[in-house]
């Protein structure tokens, strides 16, 4: 198979969808890949390194787009990608369609066929392509927040861990996913004070037995959400519903009850965010305020430590890229109904439950959807 992968153009982007070590493993299998040219140099991935794992070096994304059966990225392609794609073309990338219909409705006209990191699951009813950019977007939001908190970036001028005879700042986790406890993780070993909230029962006692005292577990209900959200210093917004719109936890009214100063860090925005005041920021202009609140709601947070994530995600991507190329894309769906769980849009066709419910679209089954023509 013949695979393309481009340099990312969405702002402040600089992970790239495959390390060289991972073009090697492609090129192992006998596939061909080609690489933009310049695409990770940003981060220490230079050309030279992925002429030396096998891969041919493309000037342009169009050439890339033009030629590939496969590619592989990390954004979501934005709209002059969505209009290189060929009908039959398979892209292989995080989506998030849920709270965007304008690419879905380009990925829909495009034909091609759309697989979503984010959707791919694993036996354990985990998401392990989400896993890694979740680990480091929940690691992310700590420090965005401690910085946001800073009175010279708007917030109230106070320190997360505190120091003796000065209380730490309150710190509210909203979800206990990946997001969360690595949040809740990162939040502690500052030295914060940390309450994190979720609906699982299970989920809290595992929360509770692991950490003990140091961090306080709360059964997530309007009621505690408000009461914790009105005394926090730092609330991280990490809830999720795999492929459909995040739910909007967090209320403009709720806004009115909180500390002037205080920070929201909302790592759900790329599923549109769970605070009702959301939209999503750049990595160049993050924060904005709203009621004396501070926004922090950057969409590609990973992008910020690109060298980390890009390393991280070819960790988990790699497997199911080659079983793609290697098997072809129905082949290695029918074999593997995880990776069938990815597959969002095919050939004019919403495949995935939630994006068909959040946007309105008529639902085609994936199986039926891949299932050879009569």
């Amino acid at each position: 198979m013949l695979i393309g992968i481009p340099k990312e153009i969405k702002n402040n982007e600089y992970r790239i969808g495959m390390t060289p070590a991972g073009v090697r493993e492609l090129v192992s299998h006998g596939h061909q890949v080609m690489v933009q040219r310049d695409g990770g140099t940003a981060i220490g991935l230079l050309n030279e390194q992925y002429t030396a794992a096998g891969a041919t070096l493309i000037d342009t994304a169009a050439g890339i787009f033009k030629s590939a059966d496969m590619i592989i990225k990390v954004k979501e392609p934005q709209p002059d990608e969505c209009k290189m794609l060929r009908p039959g073309q398979l892209l292989f990338t995080y989506l998030h369609l849920a709270p965007d219909p304008e690419q879905t409705r380009l990925l829909i006209a495009s034909d091609a066929i759309a697989i979503a990191y984010e959707t791919v699951t694993d036996p354990q009813g985990g998401l392990p392509l989400l896993a890694p950019m979740s680990e480091v977007a929940g690691r992310m939001s700590i420090q965005a927040g401690a910085h946001a908190l800073e009175k010279a970036q708007g917030g109230m001028g106070i320190l997360l861990g505190g120091v003796p005879g000065v209380a730490p700042a309150k710190v509210t986790v909203i979800g206990g996913g990946v997001v969360g406890i690595n949040a809740a993780r990162m939040a502690m070993g500052l030295g914060a004070d940390v309450t994190i909230l979720d609906r699982s029962i299970p989920r809290l006692k595992t929360l509770d037995e692991q950490y003990g005292p140091q961090l306080k577990t709360l059964y997530s209900s309007v009621e505690t959400i408000e009461h914790e959200v009105a005394h926090a210093d730092l609330v991280i917004g990490a809830v999720l519903i795999p492929g459909a719109a995040a739910p909007k936890l967090v209320t403009r009214e709720m806004l009115k009850t909180m500390k002037n100063g205080a920070v929201l860090v909302d790592v759900a925005i790329d599923q549109g965010g769970c605070f009702e005041t959301s939209h999503a920021t750049t990595h160049e202009e993050p924060t904005y305020e709203i009621d004396g609140v501070i926004h922090y709601c950057v969409a590609n947070m990973p992008g910020g430590v690109a060298r980390t994530s890009t390393f991280a995600l070819t960790n988990a991507t790699l497997p199911f890229a080659l079983a793609l190329a290697d098997k072809g894309y129905q082949q290695a769906l029918q074999d593997d109904p995880h990776l069938m769980n990815g597959l969002n849009v095919h050939r004019g066709n919403i495949t995935c439950k939630a994006v068909a419910q959040a946007l309105n679209y008529d639902y085609l089954d994936p199986m039926e959807a891949i299932a050879p023509a009569q």
